[in-house]
């Protein structure tokens, strides 16, 4: 393909590349649909996408900051990072799909995707690589959902609130997080995710608790019956079948899981330790059966994790052809660089109840005795105030990773998850370690 040059002035260089994309689509549409290409028909594809995902790195390398600029008003509003990127689909049309194109494709298979959904990890890498405009976009996914207010309200009402795929109910002087996907052993996924990120907030912003406790609730049904599990990780049947979109993960990891390492931000304060003034609860885990890959990381993210004696804990990465958020930024700091390595690349399994898992739980105990020891921690960690407690939080956190380096690390993960997301490696992998193509949806 022709290739095309960056001017300079965004306005120009905006319909030019905007030309060149729809272009290159229009040819990409010309041929069979991925499934049935012949190998020759799939080499064209892949030179088509190449050439189109060069061409917006080198616009978004000279343009990416005033594009954020045009979609925030100049960083007045804030936009979360799954609306923006439909919103710069609109405003660069070919940049990054539509939401029809992304709509169409989801209809697939993953193996019978031709991965428009890259382009927007392109766009987020490139958005969160800028300074300004990535903590701004950091910023901007810090702040409590729209839906969280009402939410709110009804918890405090009511004491209790059942979100479908999340619960939150009280309990002394915590508020407790209930991941509740049962039917996929509390895994998670499109149909968890508004949900879970919806009772975190209720959580942080409840006055009534003093902490916050993550926690899985019972499987009524099949191996684990009767029995609480933590969380089982992304949904690999889903996965298999086309139903994780690429921004489920940005969306998580900006969203719910770095609100429980940072708390709520404010729309008038940067959410930076040094400056800001972030709405935070002390996070306590509760692991009981396992925590496997997702359910792993959240532990990295919480500040004090219960663990039943009987339980583990995987990053099963290798298996899934995926990165494992944001493991590969902290794990290292838990268990230091080669037992991470491990974990991540040969899916080494750490018993909670091992030397090696006690630098992941905190307290590990009898599994009857994980529900006095939530008790327990509780008031143990607001004994001297929940101030003092958020202070050290912060002062801590502020020590391994400031604001600005999960903000880097954010837009590696962006550009690499893309890729893996849609590798045929994944689907490989699925159905060799998972029996994905067995297994119902």
């Amino acid at each position: 393909m022709d290739s095309v040059v960056a001017m300079g002035d965004f306005a120009s260089d905006a319909a030019a590349f905007s030309a060149y994309w729809q272009q290159a689509a229009a040819r990409l549409r010309r041929l069979p649909p991925k499934a049935q290409r012949d190998p020759a028909a799939q080499d064209i594809a892949d030179i088509i996408q190449q050439a189109s995902r060069d061409a917006r790195f080198v616009f978004l390398r000279k343009h990416a900051r005033t594009l954020y600029d045009r979609l925030t008003d100049n960083r007045r509003k804030f936009v979360r990072i799954e609306k923006l990127v439909y919103d710069a689909a609109e405003l660069v049309p070919g940049l990054v799909p539509s939401r029809a194109e992304v709509a169409a494709e989801a209809q697939l298979r993953q193996s019978e995707k031709d991965g428009w959904e890259i382009d927007q990890g392109i766009l987020c890498n490139q958005l969160l690589a800028d300074p300004e405009a990535g903590m701004h976009l950091c910023h901007a996914m810090l702040l409590p959902r729209e839906e969280s207010a009402e939410a709110l309200a009804k918890f405090l009402r009511d004491g209790r609130l059942d979100l479908g795929a999340a619960k939150v109910e009280r309990r002394g002087k915590a508020a407790v997080l209930l991941l509740a996907n049962p039917r996929f052993l509390n895994s998670e996924d499109a149909s968890t995710q508004i949900a879970t990120e919806i009772g975190a907030d209720v959580c942080i912003l409840d006055p009534q608790s003093k902490v916050a406790v993550l926690r899985g609730d019972v499987v009524p049904e099949g191996k684990y019956a009767g029995r609480r599990v933590f969380n089982a990780g992304i949904n690999l049947t889903h996965l298999y079948y086309g139903r994780i979109p690429f921004m489920w993960f940005l969306v998580r990891d900006l969203g719910f899981v770095n609100k429980m390492t940072r708390g709520l931000a404010r729309t008038n304060v940067p959410p930076d330790e040094v400056s800001g003034d972030s709405i935070e609860k002390i996070w306590i885990s509760a692991v009981e059966t396992f925590a496997i890959g997702g359910g792993c990381q959240i532990l990295l993210a919480t500040d004090f994790n219960i663990a039943a004696r009987d339980a583990y804990m995987t990053l099963p990465a290798r298996k899934e052809g995926i990165i494992p958020a944001m493991a590969n930024l902290r794990l290292a700091r838990f268990v230091g660089d080669r037992l991470a390595r491990q974990a991540i690349m040969y899916e080494r399994r750490f018993e909670c109840d091992s030397e090696e898992g006690r630098l992941i739980c905190d307290a590990v105990v009898p599994p009857e005795e994980i529900e006095t020891t939530i008790d327990r921690v509780a008031e143990r960690i607001t004994g001297s105030g929940a101030v003092g407690a958020i202070g050290n939080r912060r002062a801590l956190r502020f020590s391994v990773e400031p604001l600005d380096t999960f903000r880097r690390y954010a837009a590696l993960y962006a550009r690499e998850q893309a890729y893996c997301h849609f590798s045929p490696a994944l689907i490989a992998n699925l159905e060799h370690y998972w029996n994905a193509q067995n297994k119902k949806a």
